[in-house]
């Protein structure tokens, strides 16, 4: 295994929750009624989606920069209190550093966001990180996951991404990783390449091994 790559929202930190308050907060500025259904379509997307839906939604005139200022202005402002760690994630984190596995935080959050919630998290438990800031393309895309195994120059069918929503999931297979998938508002499939659990206490270093092991093609004949 050359490296293993954690998304932020939902499988790292239980944040879901609070993006559910701050949407719903934000739609009622807007003028609009924000509830559970609405906050599936947007699990494991970007800022723009979520402004750009919500505006819809609402059909509200208010510019997307505005209401995307509101989003960020009160995210920071709830995560200035805290975040809840998703169970198992830093077990786990820390399992692999101590094995000496590179490890990186890819998410499409914003830089704003992902900071607040590394503040309290630890920056320095990940060797890379990358946020929306960092990529044009975010997921289901595979940029951000090409751009972590890039900079840590690690072998894609040899890296793990581990991942909570179908564009996370997609993105890390689109990159070349095999993935486990930790599902949480939507289901996720298992598959070839694919591991999907019910929590990251489920999970150990050697069990992404294996994975990797499994899933890696052998090298052709000469």
């Amino acid at each position: 295994m050359d490296a293993a790559f954690f998304d932020m929202d939902g499988l790292l930190v239980d944040t879901e929750k609070v993006w559910l308050l701050v949407e719903t907060d934000c739609m009622a500025r807007l003028g609009g009624v924000w509830n559970h259904e609405h906050q599936t379509h947007l699990v494991g997307g970007s800022m723009e989606r979520t402004v750009a839906y919500m505006l819809d939604v609402s059909g509200s005139s208010v510019p997307p920069q505005t209401l995307r200022t509101w989003m960020i202005d009160g995210m920071v402002a709830r995560l200035a209190g805290g975040v809840d760690v998703m169970p198992g994630a830093l077990e786990l984190l820390e399992a692999l550093r101590a094995e000496g596995v590179p490890v990186g935080l890819v998410t499409s959050s914003l830089k704003e966001i992902a900071e607040a919630i590394l503040s309290f998290v630890g920056r320095d438990r990940f060797d890379v990180i990358i946020t929306a800031d960092d990529v044009e393309r975010t997921k289901p895309d595979p940029e951000p996951y090409l751009t972590a195994i890039g900079l840590l120059d690690v072998s894609p069918s040899r890296s793990v991404v581990l991942e909570d929503s179908p564009n996370g999931v997609a993105a890390g297979t689109a990159a070349g990783c095999v993935v486990v998938a930790v599902p949480s508002l939507l289901p996720i499939e298992p598959a070839p390449g694919r591991l999907v659990v019910n929590s990251l206490t489920e999970v150990t270093p050697a069990h992404l091994r294996d994975l990797v092991t499994t899933h890696t093609p052998s090298p052709r004949p000469l």
